[in-house]
C-alpha cells in the first residue's frame, strides 16, 4: 500500500468536497476544480478531512493509489491557497509585458512572441520575473514550462527563459577547452 496514499488530506471549513460517481469536484474561496477518478480509486469524506483508498486490488489500483491522493490534496490546496510559478528573463533586451490576457515577450527574435493565457492563469510581470498564479497546478505547469520554452535557457550564457529555482550548468565553450 502507497506511504502517501494512506495520508488523509486535512479539509478546512471554506472547503466543500462532492463525490459523483468517477468526478471529484472541490469547491473553496478561490474557485472550483473537478477531477475524473479511477474505478480502481475510492475518496471518501470522513468529517474534516478526506481519504483515498484503494476499491481493488490490482497492481494498476495499487499503482494509482498515491497518485490520486496527491491530485485530491494539490485540488484542496489550489482551491484555498493557489499556485504560483515565478519565470526569470535573463538576456539583454529581454523582457515581457502582459496586455489583457496576452503575455508580450521580447525575446530577442524578429517579432515579439505573443502568448494567450488560458482561463484560471493570471500574470504579472516584476522587472525581469514574471510571476504565473493559477488554482490548477497541473495547468499551471504546463502554461509556464511552453512559455518556458519560447527560449529556453542557453547552456553557454544563461540567456532565455528559465525557473526561478532552476540551475542552469554552463559549458565552458571554445575557449575553456585549452
Amino acid at each position: 500500500m502507497s506511504r502517501i496514499g494512506k495520508k488523509p488530506i486535512p479539509l478546512t471549513k471554506d472547503v466543500k468536497v462532492h463525490i459523483d460517481g468517477d468526478i471529484l469536484r472541490v469547491k473553496g474561496p478561490k474557485g472550483e476544480l473537478e477531477q475524473w477518478i479511477h474505478p480502481g480509486v475510492r475518496v471518501s469524506v470522513d468529517g474534516d478531512q478526506m481519504t483515498v483508498s484503494v476499491s481493488e486490488e490490482t497492481k494498476e489500483a495499487k499503482s494509482l493509489h498515491g497518485l490520486f491522493r496527491i491530485l485530491a490534496a494539490n485540488m484542496v490546496t489550489g482551491v484555498t491557497q493557489g499556485f504560483e510559478r515565478v519565470l526569470e528573463i535573463v538576456g539583454v533586451g529581454y523582457r515581457a509585458e502582459v496586455k489583457d490576457r496576452t503575455a508580450v515577450l521580447h525575446l530577442g527574435y524578429s517579432h515579439p512572441v505573443r502568448f494567450d493565457l488560458p482561463d484560471g492563469i493570471d500574470a504579472r510581470v516584476d522587472k525581469s520575473r514574471m510571476v504565473l498564479a493559477g488554482i490548477d497546478k497541473e495547468l499551471l505547469g504546463r502554461v509556464a514550462a511552453k512559455i518556458r520554452n519560447f527560449r529556453a535557457p542557453d547552456s553557454y550564457k544563461g540567456k532565455g527563459i528559465r525557473y526561478a529555482n532552476e540551475v542552469i550548468r554552463k559549458k565552458a565553450g571554445k575557449a575553456g577547452s585549452k
